[in-house]
Order: structure tokens, then C-alpha cells, then sequence
């Protein structure tokens, strides 16, 4: 980058290659970690982010929006999870997130930032600054934690620090390699929109602040989501009406405080019947 400004930095480090050097000698121990390094750079490449740095074990990157980098944290500690063991020693990466001021060439408060949380993170742990946090849309928040977290390794950071990963509150999974392009297709009044591998949760409801804003009264403030999981699309109902739904032309089924898998194409009323003649329905179909 020629200019300063302020961006999402995140830095990946991987932790176990020293262990390896002992057992298997430095060129296969450097291989091993090269692995997870790949697999972290893949996770950055998808996500729309750019590496500032890499080193033998390190891996700086920066990002225009903090959900990608949110996003691309989890993507990485399941894609180095997902690596086998090496000799009996399985690696694992820790991952700090912060916003601020990043250059490629002399690092700025976003990179030190990121790095700070990094040392302080327990290995396969992601951390990010309220800074970062803060700045999350509705959709990507429910990757970070729902309070700040601090042990006595963050008690010197200036700011909040909150637990970034899939299983973090309401969090969803990513698919496996096989379902990547796999996407539910939503379409409401004349928007069209995607719960995909980059947006992999969507909010319904009569706040402003959700993905799909439903007008009708009888949808809550914040009625529904929907998730992408490993296994699929599934909607999770958290409203007082319930959601109405019907799946390819089957008798349509009430969910309240209770989730539903969606397959197939069909459609959803947030708080009233999905058999109404409304502009509020919400149609589904997975392209």
C-alpha cells in the first residue's frame, strides 16, 4: 500500500513448529508450517484481503471491512484444524484483529495493534479489539463474542478484546470444500441477496438494522436468521409470531424458538402465513 489509512489487520501465527524441529528436523519442520501458512493465505485471498507480511511462522494481512476479517479468521482456524497431525503434534495458529492505521512498509497502530493481540492469544484462539468489533455489521457480529473477554495476558491492552471463531454465541459453520459454491438464493420485495460462504448469516426482521427488513407488524424487531452450516441453510426462529414456512409445495409448518433446515425452494412469512398474497414473503431457493 503507497498510503496510510485505517484498516482491518490480522495476524496468523502458527504455533508447534519448534516442537517439530526436534523430531523431524528443520526442512520438514519449515514444510509442515508452510502448510498452514497456504491454508491461511487461501483464507485471505477469499476474503478480499491483501498481505502485508510474511515470515517464517507469521502471516500479516489487511482488510477493507472487518467482517472479512472476521470472517477470514474462522475460515483459518478450521482450515488449519482440519490439517492432520504432524509426527504426533497437531499445529495450531493463534489470531489477533484490530482497526487502525496500517502501511505495508512501516506498520502503523492497525498492524502493532493486531500483533499485541496475537501474542496474547492461547494457541487456536482468535481475539479482536473492540475496535474491530464495533465496526462488525449485524450479519458478522455473531462470529465475535456477545462480552469482552480478558484473562491476565490482555490486562495491559488499551481496549476490549472479545473471542472471534464459529462457535462463539450463535455461530455458524463453514461448509466442507465440497459445498463451497453451494448458496441460498433469497429474494424480498426486488432485493436478491445470498447466504454464501462470505455472508454466511442474514437477519430478518422489522428493524432497520437487519439484511431482510420485514415491514408487517406482526414480525418482530429481530424475528429470524438464517445460517449456513456444514450440513446446509437452516432458519432459527427467535420471534414472538413464529415463522410460517412452506418447502416445494409441502403444508406449510410453524416454527417458534425452534430451527428448520431449508432445502429446496419454497417461501417464508415472518409472523403470519406463508399462504398470504404478500409483498413481505420471503422466497428461498438453493442455486
Amino acid at each position: 500500500m503507497s498510503d496510510r489509512k485505517n484498516l482491518c489487520v490480522l495476524v496468523a501465527e502458527v504455533i508447534g513448529g519448534d516442537h517439530l524441529i526436534t523430531r523431524l528436523g528443520k526442512d520438514e519442520a519449515n514444510r509442515a508450517v508452510d502448510r498452514c501458512l497456504n491454508r491461511i493465505d487461501r483464507a485471505v485471498g477469499g476474503n478480499s484481503g491483501s498481505v502485508l507480511e510474511r515470515t517464517q511462522s507469521t502471516m500479516t494481512a489487511s482488510f477493507e471491512r472487518c467482517d472479512s476479517g472476521v470472517v477470514a479468521a474462522c475460515e483459518m482456524l478450521e482450515r488449519v484444524l482440519s490439517l492432520p497431525p504432524v509426527s504426533g503434534t497437531q499445529l495450531k495458529i493463534r489470531i489477533g484483529i484490530h482497526y487502525g492505521l496500517a502501511d505495508a512498509g512501516s506498520g502503523g497502530e492497525g498492524v502493532d495493534g493486531a500483533h499485541r493481540l496475537a501474542q496474547t492469544c492461547r494457541p487456536g484462539q482468535a481475539l479482536a479489539s473492540s475496535t474491530a468489533v464495533m465496526l462488525l455489521t449485524p450479519s458478522a457480529r455473531h462470529f465475535a463474542g456477545a462480552e469482552a473477554f480478558q484473562s491476565e495476558a490482555q490486562s495491559g491492552l488499551e481496549w476490549q478484546v472479545f473471542t472471534i471463531g464459529h462457535r462463539v454465541g450463535v455461530v455458524t459453520s463453514l461448509p466442507p470444500n465440497a459445498k463451497l459454491s453451494q448458496r441460498l438464493r433469497l429474494r424480498h420485495q426486488e432485493e436478491v441477496m445470498f447466504v454464501e460462504e462470505h455472508r454466511p448469516i442474514v437477519l430478518l426482521g422489522r428493524e432497520l438494522g437487519n439484511d431482510v427488513v420485514i415491514i408487517d407488524a406482526r414480525a418482530s424487531r429481530q424475528h429470524a436468521r438464517i445460517e449456513r452450516r456444514r450440513d446446509g441453510f437452516v432458519l432459527i426462529d427467535q420471534s414472538s409470531n413464529g415463522c410460517h414456512v412452506s418447502i416445494d409445495g409441502d403444508d406449510e409448518r410453524c416454527i417458534k424458538g425452534a430451527e428448520l433446515s431449508l432445502t429446496g425452494s419454497g417461501r417464508i412469512g415472518c409472523g403470519f402465513s406463508s399462504k398470504e398474497i404478500e409483498r413481505d414473503l420471503v422466497f428461498f431457493d438453493i442455486v
